[in-house]
């Protein structure tokens, strides 16, 4: 079991308070996917572990770090159930960032740009000798010391053409993203929590987003007996129902989400564990727990009108399961995309670095 040690908060400092409640939510982020945001519950919880003590002791605790919460402004209370603010949110999604991309090897944690160089719209701060129709992005710096190297210190400064270096720029291109979540009963059956994985990634993935390629868009959907589009704020909230998978439905939602968008580069990122099992067909839904041929053709059927809208599909399967393994290969032929068999547990390296690998633009 870990423990961890937290002091009393003595004092008022804006700082001191605001890092101790930066620590204590760390500590606390697990729980808090497992209570679906509620802060109240995280902590009875966390002190039910025995990390914030016994007895009165751990219940003072308890209320000493709620009140620490509230005071930097993490605390959202809406009648008896209190949340995560959107503030809090936020360190909470930057902090299962760091947790998953620190689980990642360098070696392949892959780059996130193209390796086409020109004028772009990200400075990387590196330069290069000019070169016949380049543009002129002047690297004053080393165009300078080019030239005192060359002839020494002088005013003015004489500038030879070899002397003259430009920054380089790196194309990132706009890549707008559907996150499809399966929230089936499946999910959480067998023994094995693959939901909450799945919604730390989600987050970790808004957050990467939202920092790093801010040019990009992140949107999210769940499907289950039909689909329905969330916000990063309701993602902590969401649970696993007694649902089938209607994955067409889904599909068909993340279609009409994209054309939102007018970037060429458009992907459906999915999770799942398990194959199609539900359909609405003229208002009406239609469940089977087993392999339905019509059930698989209509969803297939989707996946072709993806391909054809240029949106790529990548699956990623939390279950070995031989028929989803069957459909999966199937849409992944259909739409170019990519397949990844994967756990719970290293759901986020694979997620992640799929994103930040497939998001390159190529030529």
């Amino acid at each position: 079991m870990r423990w961890y040690r937290f002091t009393e908060y003595q004092g008022d400092d804006e700082d001191e308070i605001l890092e101790q409640a930066q620590e204590f939510l760390d500590r606390l982020k697990d729980y808090l996917f497992l209570t679906d945001g509620n802060l109240r519950e995280a902590i009875e919880m966390m002190k039910d572990t025995g990390e914030l003590g016994e007895g009165e002791e751990a219940d003072q605790r308890a209320e000493e770090l709620f009140r620490l919460l509230e005071e930097a402004g993490y605390v959202d209370s809406e009648g008896n159930i209190n949340r995560l603010s959107e503030k809090g949110l936020r360190l909470l999604s930057e902090k299962t960032l760091e947790e998953l991309l620190t689980s990642i090897q360098k070696s392949h944690t892959g780059h996130h740009e193209t390796s086409f160089k020109g004028s772009g719209d990200v400075l990387n701060y590196e330069s290069r000798p000019w070169e016949f129709g380049d543009h002129l992005n002047l690297d004053i710096l080393r165009t300078f010391q080019n030239s005192f190297i060359r002839r020494g210190v002088h005013l003015p400064v004489d500038l030879e053409l070899e002397d003259v270096e430009i920054l380089e720029t790196e194309h990132q291109s706009q890549c707008a993203t559907v996150l499809m979540l399966d929230i089936s009963h499946s999910m959480i059956l067998y023994g094995e929590d693959r939901f909450t994985p799945a919604k730390k990634v989600a987050l970790a993935l808004t957050h990467l987003i939202r920092t790093k390629y801010p040019q990009d868009t992140l949107n999210m959907l769940l499907f289950y007996d039909d689909a329905k589009e969330i916000s990063p704020e309701q993602l902590l909230t969401c649970k696993v129902g007694p649902f089938y998978t209607n994955t067409k439905a889904g599909l068909a939602l993340a279609q009409r989400i994209l054309a939102r968008f007018s970037c060429d580069n458009k992907q459906i990122i999915m999770i799942t564990d398990g194959k199609p099992s539900a359909i609405t067909h003229e208002g009406q839904i239609i469940r089977h727990s087993w392999w339905d041929p019509w059930i698989i053709h209509e969803t297939l059927r989707e996946a072709e009108k993806c391909r054809n809208k240029g949106i790529r599909i990548n699956t990623f399967m939390l279950a070995r399961d031989r028929l989803l393994v069957e459909f999966v290969h199937k849409q992944t032929q259909i739409t170019r995309g990519k397949a990844y068999f994967t756990s719970p547990h290293t759901l986020g390296q694979y997620l992640l670095v799929d994103y930040m690998n497939q998001r390159r633009k190529r030529n």
